[in-house]
């Protein structure tokens, strides 16, 4: 199985990420890695941060001559930012004068219930770690996992829905031509005419100190039918998929194809229909189901939308209270985007990617992806001459 976990504070010396579980063989180089990097700091409404960070990773560890090795890969992000925060975020001891404290919690960030439960006196012990900049990590982390599914030619694509209220209308398209014509918007959507509206709302958002929310959507292509499984409750893939995508900052709902539209429709029209030909094999008309069934995905698109609240950090803060005095205050105002639901997704794209790799190297196993890849082949040919 694959594994991955982060460290590092949004001003710290850096970002870390260890992926273990990669197979031997996968050829990998950081300018791939890179490539996703860079797709997450781009977007209209992002904050002045995007202009002094320019993530680059460096592979520390378990890539040998543009070759995985079987070993954990560590993964570095350095911080450019570190160079101006170095004496608020050193480990060293250092004892900070009270101007320097962060009181004032912003509502709806992580900062009050932090300090509750850790006891600390500092809200910026919290804010640091809590802070979307660990998502770079990440989108490194889904990257190694993109270039895992595409030996198996598993592709994953995203697209912006809405943004601020602000619909698109997304055209009946397979998801790779939907997700070309998000590359070229400046909002990750394929709907120009609303991306217009979009950062008039943006400008808008950002002329009264506000910040702007939306939705998004995430497909993996060319999935095979039985990742996951019906038999217990935590190896359903949906609800892996599901849980990654909830852990993302910010994002506070998710569903899987027609999602909540279920709930107006009859069982009739809800279903996606199944049929048979000698030379598509299994097939279906629809994608209601979002490409998962009971657990297990059912060789249709794995198709899934998530809800990203606006951005807790105000330039025009809400009301709050001083943790120390314990009287009204306003909250902190931190410097942030306006509207961040095009980086995002390409979050949301490193999140069903981990899961999908997770669920293939479970299914399919083998220690080298020459292994990995013949039991691939097999289970296909198993598939392809079902009959029972």
């Amino acid at each position: 199985m694959l594994r991955f976990m982060t460290a590092g504070e949004t001003h710290g010396k850096q970002l870390t990420v260890i992926v273990d579980g990669v197979p031997a063989g996968l050829k990998i180089s950081a300018p791939e890695i890179n490539a996703d990097l860079a797709r997450r700091q781009q977007g209209y409404g992002r904050g002045e941060r995007m202009k002094i960070e320019k993530d680059r990773v460096e592979i520390v560890s378990g890539v040998r001559l543009g070759e995985t090795i079987g070993s954990p890969i560590a993964l570095v992000i350095k911080n450019l930012d570190w160079e101006n925060w170095g004496t608020l975020m050193g480990a060293d001891h250092a004892k900070l004068s009270d101007k320097y404290l962060q009181l004032r919690p912003r509502p709806g960030h992580a900062d009050l219930a932090g300090v509750l439960k850790y006891n600390r006196k500092d809200i910026r012990d919290i804010l640091e770690r809590s802070s979307a900049r660990e998502t770079a990590a990440r989108v490194a982390a889904g990257a190694i996992c993109k270039k895992l599914l595409g030996e198996f030619d598993i592709h994953i694509y995203s697209y912006v829905t809405s943004i601020g209220g602000v619909m698109a209308d997304i055209p009946a398209l397979p998801a790779q031509k939907l997700a070309a014509l998000a590359e070229k918007s400046a909002l990750r959507t394929p709907d120009y005419h609303a991306e217009k509206k979009m950062i008039e709302t943006i400008n808008n958002a950002q002329r009264d100190g506000d910040t702007l929310g939306g939705t998004f959507t995430v497909t993996a292509d060319g999935v095979p039918v039985g990742l996951g499984s019906h038999a217990q409750w935590d190896r359903k893939i949906d609800a892996s998929i599901a849980r990654q995508l909830m852990s993302i900052q910010a994002i506070k709902g998710v569903e899987f194809g027609l999602g909540f539209g279920f709930a107006s429709r009859a069982g009739s029209a809800a279903h996606d229909e199944i049929f048979y030909s000698s030379k598509d094999g299994y097939s279906r008309a629809t994608n209601n189901a979002g490409g998962i069934e009971g657990g297990m995905t059912n060789g249709q698109p794995v198709v899934v939308s998530c809800v990203m609240k606006p951005i807790p950090s105000l330039r025009r803060p809400l009301r709050s209270v001083n943790i120390r005095t314990r009287k009204p205050a306003i909250a902190e105002a931190v410097r942030s985007d306006v509207c961040a639901v095009p980086a995002a997704a390409i979050v949301g794209e490193a999140a069903v990617a981990f899961e999908v790799a997770d669920a293939c190297t479970q299914k399919f196993g083998g220690d080298s992806m020459h292994e990995m890849m013949n039991n691939f082949k097999a289970y296909g040919a198993q598939v392809r001459n079902y009959r029972p």
